[in-house]
């Protein structure tokens, strides 16, 4: 079974303006679909690669152009000084969980089978989703659901689960996907579930968080005139990469210098994302909510 289908796979590395002699950041390794894409096009270059997840470190590529890094991309800045690399010239980010992910029932990422209600994207990550239904009140349920999910009555949903869990502790994909199951909407069961998923996907690896401390240091990493291009894949993620392109903060508000000139460290290069070919999403259907936008860096 192939690991993981790169998202865009030309389009993005097109973006990059991959160049002899660049030195590149790919923060999203996987199955190394990109990171293998950005070494096609060039003989000479420099390319370090970020995962968290212990299973994709088994895809390290046989390259010595290739430096991969256990670590999440929040460390962006941190790990690259370790190898003492103070600016590069293109980041990559493909923010999507991967296929191995989503089809490894023991990472409870799915709706689709019976697993762990765990949901981390690394071991050293300290709470599962089963841990946070345990631990957080309904409301505070309702508050995450509400950020992450993009559904309405999520009060009635938190309590619910709250309910369930306080007679029995939830431990599987299959006990909560129970839980959910009568509350779904009729024509759009598998969508409602997903969202639920999602959610708790995104809180117990913190991942707004997260891309936004990546962002952030992506503007000092980057060389002027140096490419961020960010894949994502839902409503809540691309909003806040459209915003900081844009101005460079996740409230979209733009700085301006005394005489009214944009103090953003950015050049948005996309206006309007890019996204799948049908024949794209025909070849991979989970491509079909994925959006790619670029900048340049001032």
């Amino acid at each position: 079974m192939q690991y993981h289908k790169s998202v865009l796979l030309k389009e993005s590395i097109d973006a990059l303006e991959v160049s002899n002699g660049g030195v590149y950041v790919d923060t999203t390794f996987g199955g190394g679909g990109h990171s293998r894409e950005i070494l096609s096009r060039v003989q000479n270059c420099s390319l370090y690669s970020f995962d968290q997840d212990e299973d994709a470190l088994e895809n390290e590529l046989d390259d010595e152009r290739l430096t991969l890094i256990h670590s999440n991309f929040s460390e962006l800045e941190n790990s690259l000084k370790l190898y003492r690399v103070d600016k590069v010239d293109g980041v990559l980010a493909d923010l999507g969980v991967s296929s191995h992910q989503f089809d490894s029932e023991q990472r409870g990422f799915s709706i689709r089978f019976d697993g762990p209600l765990d949901m981390r994207m690394g071991k050293e990550i300290q709470k599962t989703a089963s841990d946070i239904i345990c631990e957080y009140s309904w409301e505070e349920l309702s508050e995450m659901l509400r950020s992450y999910s993009d559904l309405k009555g999520t009060g009635r949903i938190a309590r619910r689960i709250k309910e369930v869990s306080e007679l029995s502790p939830l431990r599987s994909t299959s006990e909560l996907v129970e839980v959910l199951k009568k509350m779904a909407p009729a024509n759009k069961h598998n969508k409602f579930l997903a969202q639920v998923f999602q959610a708790f996907r995104i809180e117990v690896n913190d991942e707004m968080q997260v891309l936004k401390d990546m962002l952030n240091q992506t503007i000092d990493v980057l060389k002027p005139g140096g490419k961020l291009v960010v894949i994502s894949y839902h409503s809540i993620e691309d909003r806040l990469v459209k915003n900081f392109m844009r101005s460079g903060s996740f409230n979209g508000e733009e700085e301006k210098d005394f005489f009214g000139n944009s103090l953003s460290p950015f050049n948005m290069i996309t206006r309007k994302p890019i996204v799948p070919s049908s024949s794209e999403i025909d070849e991979n259907n989970r491509a079909r909510s994925a959006k790619l936008r670029v900048a340049k860096k001032v």
